[in-house]
């Protein structure tokens, strides 16, 4: 029994021992929020964050209780604090991380909420989008022949993304005559792969803006009754160079970090792209055809655009049902705007939050 009492004694004292560990008191996430006049945002994929201020940024991994680890300060600074924890699902922050944190963070201007971003018009915002019909020219993509009522038609890949993703282009055009909408085809060409990434990867962006990229496809299978669209994205363990090495040459850590954090990002956006492109086909097209979600794959085109990006799969050719759909106006006129409402709510969310993405190391 007097073990069981020692026992009961030793942890009701040890978030004691913890919290002068750490240096002190523990700050729940309003107070730390309060505290330093800022705002969180939160990926719970990864377990990280940022606090934003105006056009200032502490980017941080959570971590164990007492543990120390790097801290990113406006995609340049690397500190070393006790990092924050969770506890049972909740942000905890140690006492000396939200002290270096109020170091950091400039001043609040006087009559300047602390929330709220700059007066000047440099939060992130969309720049180009992206619009990657798939196949082209000599390469047909996949092709389905059906019979119905005694008639022969083909259903061709190449023909219909074509057809989508042009109308899609007139929609964004339409919404957006500030943004760069581009396609890497306007007419049955063929470019390369590595030249459907270079439209993308080679725009030339200012430092507060960002660029997506979806590519169009129609899917195929030995399986005639295989049917339904569904969205991919590149999977959260694949390691890209996103970085410019060559601007952060006096310091390869730091260009290891904003590597690692800048991958973090465009996974969470391109993911959250793919769910809101999903739920729109969805809305749009009903019963008609299913969903077959969110699915993750290296593409070519997905993993060597240096940005968010998603690959779509309308549906499949080689199914009678999924053909007779795209091979009506209607319903692809429906196709495209899904796609359109998808991509609109991805970048009205992104532009009012500031967005998710730094422009880090651009």
């Amino acid at each position: 029994m007097k073990k069981f009492i020692l026992i009961l004694a030793v942890l009701a004292v040890f978030p004691l021992f913890q919290a002068r560990a750490q240096g002190g008191k523990i700050f729940s996430l309003d107070e730390t929020l309060k505290e330093l006049g800022v705002v969180l945002s939160w990926d719970p994929l990864f377990a990280s964050g940022t606090l934003n201020r105006g056009d200032h940024r502490l980017k941080f991994y959570s971590g164990l209780p007492g543990e120390n680890g790097t801290i990113l300060l406006n995609s340049r600074e690397i500190l070393t604090l006790p990092l924050p924890y969770l506890d049972k699902g909740v942000l905890c922050f140690p006492e000396a991380f939200v002290a270096a944190a109020k170091r950091a963070f400039p001043p609040v201007s006087p009559g300047l909420p602390p929330s709220s971003p700059p007066p000047s018009d440099d939060r992130l915002r969309i720049a180009a989008i992206i619009i990657d019909p798939g196949h082209g020219g000599r390469d047909p993509g996949a092709v389905g022949t059906h019979t119905v009522g005694g008639k022969t038609f083909k259903s061709v890949e190449k023909d219909i993304v074509l057809s989508v993703s042009k109308k899609l282009a007139v929609l964004l055009n339409s919404a957006y005559p500030e943004k760069k909408i581009l396609l890497t085809r306007t007419g049955d060409t063929y470019p390369s792969l590595e030249d459907r990434v270079n439209v993308a990867n080679t725009v030339p962006l200012k430092d507060n803006e960002a660029i997506i990229y979806v590519s169009i496809h129609a899917n195929a299978s030995l399986n005639k009754s295989a049917r339904g669209y569904e969205v991919w994205y590149l999977p959260p363990e694949t390691q890209r160079e996103l970085i410019d090495r060559d601007k952060q040459a006096e310091n390869a850590e730091v260009a290891h970090i904003l590597n690692k954090m800048l991958e973090a990002e465009f996974f969470s956006e391109s993911t959250r792209m793919g769910r809101f492109i999903l739920d729109n086909l969805r809305e749009s097209l009903g019963d008609r055809i299913p969903s077959r979600g969110l699915k993750a794959e290296n593409w070519y085109v997905v993993r060597n655009a240096r940005m968010p990006a998603i690959l779509v799969e309308l549906g499949f050719v080689s199914n009678l049902q999924d053909a007779q759909l795209m091979a009506d106006e209607r319903y692809l006129k429906l196709y495209s705007e899904a796609l359109y409402k998808g991509i609109a709510k991805f970048v009205t969310e992104f532009e009012q939050s500031g967005g998710y993405t730094a422009s880090l190391g651009r």
